[in-house]
């Protein structure tokens, strides 16, 4: 059973990082530097390599062509952590490590080999902002609660349980899983190109653990971020290797929507900066985490007022908008979350995304 709910619910706990190598789908237009781009820049704790990016063009998506990445290898990238130093070559508009000869050359004196001194490599985008979307279930097929353990019974028949109350789940069968997420199934997201229902939003409710196997069995309630109720869900913890991805245009022509504002209602409400959103492309449609989108506002119809009233061509279409990007870091077969990067308007449910 459990197997079967680790088809339908993906968790995946992944740390974004990057790495170097060739980009082969370099675009046509050349990458400009900005004017006061640093020429050698030392990597702090707390910096991100979108930050590091946006300090030497305003396209960190392209960040890989000023690196030197190839696609194959951004997904097993070399790491580079705080401590080290960067250094800008403007004549060939590419970025090395200090002490790294040129490609072609070879250094012959006497020189000292470092290494960092941190341990941990700086994260693609603000990893405390993305932490709770990367360690839980975000989305769920339309049929990927009906097979969960459900908690039917409450300690001492309470309506609503919190952290510390204890509950009887049915479905637990012989699963040696010890901690366990409540869910329940949140709203729907559909594709508003075709009406279809995508997937269900997963509503996190808290932590439980097993303390005494059995059918029903018995759980207590680590942590609750809303009540819970008898009929909530139960999914298991699980584990997922690391990977680590720099940002990155897609690779295939795109074009998809905004489907959702994780936490709000659909079609309704505004996204800002730092916040996550769903768009109704995935896995099967080619998209990948580290896919940088650009955000378009939907262009509205307007009247013309050169136009007599009541003409048939009386009304215009207006074009989409540019808006900001986003930064794809977590994907789903149908559905995508990212988080926004840059704006300069709000972002809306049915708002467009394609390649930058």
């Amino acid at each position: 059973m459990v197997q079967q709910l680790r088809k339908s619910i993906t968790t995946l706990v992944f740390f974004l990082a990057f790495g170097s190598a060739a980009w082969s789908q370099t675009p046509q237009a050349p990458l400009a530097l900005k004017p006061d781009a640093p020429d050698r820049y030392v990597v702090v704790p707390g910096d991100t390599l979108w930050g590091i990016s946006s300090r030497y063009t305003d396209s960190p998506w392209r960040w890989p062509e000023l690196w030197g990445m190839n696609r194959e290898q951004i997904q097993n990238p070399h790491l580079i952590y705080p401590g080290m130093v960067l250094v800008l070559d403007r004549a060939r508009g590419r970025i090395t490590i200090a002490g790294e000869p040129a490609a072609g050359t070879v250094k012959l004196s006497p020189h000292v080999r470092s290494e960092p001194i941190a341990k941990h490599q700086i994260p693609s985008i603000p990893a405390a902002i993305i932490e709770p979307f990367l360690t839980r279930p975000l989305v769920i097929e339309p049929d990927g609660l009906e097979r969960a353990p459900t908690i039917i019974a409450t300690q001492q028949d309470r309506v609503i349980l919190g952290a510390g109350n204890s509950a009887y789940v049915r479905g637990l069968g012989d699963s040696k899983e010890e901690r366990w997420y409540v869910y329940r199934q949140g709203q729907a997201l559909i594709d508003p190109d075709t009406n279809q229902t995508l997937a269900y939003e997963a509503i996190y409710l808290g932590t439980a653990q097993v303390t005494r196997a059995g059918d029903p069995a018995t759980v207590l309630l680590i942590s609750t971020v809303q009540e819970i109720n008898a009929g909530d869900k139960l999914l298991p913890v699980g584990r997922a290797p690391a990977v680590s991805y720099a940002p990155h245009p897609p690779s295939v022509h795109l074009s998809g929507r905004v489907i959702g504002i994780y936490g709000g209602i659909s079609k309704v409400g505004e996204a800002g900066p730092l916040q996550v959103i769903s768009v109704n492309r995935g896995r099967a449609d080619g998209i990948e985490m580290g896919h940088v989108l650009a955000l378009y506002s939907r262009g509205g119809t307007v009247r013309d007022i050169t136009k007599v009233a009541g003409a048939a061509d009386e009304r215009i279409q207006l074009p989409d908008e540019r808006a900001g990007l986003a930064f794809v870091f977590r994907v789903f077969d149908r559905v995508s979350y990212a988080l926004i990067m840059q704006i300069t308007m709000p972002v809306r449910p049915l708002d467009v995304v394609r390649a930058p």
